[in-house]
């Protein structure tokens, strides 16, 4: 049986191996791919969602988002993704054309007209589905969980507290945290672990034009660490095939949307303040060999016509 999955990214380097993994596993249906600004302004991430769609030959529409965020100014991560969010690689010049309605009216209509629930994956900042949700409530039931990557119960990537989907849109993080549906955090407790070694990326490199194309951006992402590179955004993608990779425990998450910790992520660790109550499975261990094996095989099995 197939996951029905909408994927909200705004493509950037890691968030294009989240896509990839799904538009090619036959555990997913992706219905819609939308998009947000965030790595990069919104016309560049929807050229990129559009790019691997078109690259895979597959039939998903693509819907272009938020240009900004509900307040706060934007800033992207250029610096760490690139001028275009997807350097290395050259794609087709061609990629098609996004559908006629905005993102939150196509996931509004994707929700709805689905005759099952769909599990949203926001691999960017939450803009869309805060719009989704204020505007359009109803979705509540139709949506199975929200497998999100963002957030952290530690140090951060932006600031010292606030990880950068989070801190992109900390409004619309609030709205989202706060609706009520199911949410799963993958953060960087745990994305920060699951680094791509250097093995990995040399076999990736040789698998097929998917391997090629992929080895090909990952050159250009600015975020190398001791032991390999984060793929943050392809975690959300592993967790739904694999949760038995990744340790998780349930907490109330606030979202701090003012102030120098702008973005925060807060965990209720005690259980203190929300009569016991939680909004969230928080990800926080995870097995990085069995997420290096299985990405590899992820690879392996795509193909490019």
């Amino acid at each position: 049986m197939t996951t029905r999955i909408i994927m909200d990214c705004d493509p950037g380097i890691d968030d294009a191996a989240a896509i990839s993994v799904a538009l090619n596993n036959p555990e997913f249906d992706v219905r819609l791919i939308t998009t947000v600004a965030g790595n990069v302004t919104v016309d560049k991430t929807t050229r990129n969602a559009l790019k691997l769609v078109h690259f895979f030959d597959k039939k998903v529409p693509v819907a272009s988002g938020a240009e900004q965020p509900l307040i706060k100014p934007f800033e992207d991560a250029a610096r760490i993704h690139g001028e275009s969010g997807m350097p290395g690689y050259d794609f087709d010049e061609f990629v098609g054309e996004t559908v006629k309605h905005s993102a939150m009216e196509a996931l509004y209509l994707t929700i709805m007209r689905s005759s099952k629930p769909v599990t949203i994956v926001p691999t960017g900042a939450y803009t869309n589905i805060a719009l989704l949700l204020a505007v359009h409530p109803e979705v509540k039931s139709r949506i199975t969980r929200i497998v999100a990557m963002g957030g952290a119960l530690g140090r951060g990537n932006m600031t010292s507290a606030a990880e950068f989907n989070v801190y992109t849109d900390p409004d619309a993080a609030r709205i989202m945290y706060n609706s009520g549906i199911p949410i799963v955090m993958i953060g960087l407790d745990v994305t920060m672990k699951a680094l791509l070694t250097p093995k990995t990326l040399e076999t990736v490199s040789t698998l097929g034009e998917a391997g090629n194309m992929l080895a090909s951006i990952f050159k250009h992402y600015y975020e190398g660490h001791e032991g390999g590179i984060p793929m943050h955004d392809v975690n959300t993608i592993c967790y739904l095939l694999h949760p038995e990779y990744y340790q998780t425990v349930n907490y109330w998450i606030d979202i701090q949307t003012s102030g120098p910790a702008i973005g925060e992520t807060v965990a209720d660790i005690r259980g203190a303040y929300h009569n016991g109550q939680t909004n969230a499975e928080v990800a926080v261990g995870i097995d990085t060999d069995d997420f290096n094996r299985w990405f590899i095989e992820e690879v392996r099995a795509m193909k490019v016509d």
